[in-house]
C-alpha cells in the first residue's frame, strides 16, 4: 500500500519531469482540479493523491 509520503514524492518527481522536459504542459498543472480545489480547506488523503498522480501520468502519456 502506498503512503502519502511515497505518493507525494512520486508527484514531485513527475511534476519536475514535466516542467523540465515538457514545459509546454506546465500550464495544465495549475488548472488541474487537485491543485485548484473548490473547497476552502480540502482534505488531502491517499486516494486523492493517487488520483492526482494518475492524472499527471495520463496527461504525460497522452502527450508523448
Amino acid at each position: 500500500m502506498e503512503t502519502e509520503k511515497n505518493l507525494t514524492d512520486k508527484i514531485m518527481a513527475i511534476t519536475m519531469l514535466i516542467r523540465e522536459k515538457h514545459p509546454e504542459l506546465s500550464k495544465f498543472l495549475e488548472e488541474m482540479p487537485v491543485t485548484v480545489p473548490n473547497e476552502n480547506d480540502p482534505e488531502i488523503n491517499v486516494k486523492i493523491l493517487k488520483e492526482y498522480y494518475t492524472s499527471l501520468t495520463n496527461m504525460l502519456n497522452k502527450y508523448a
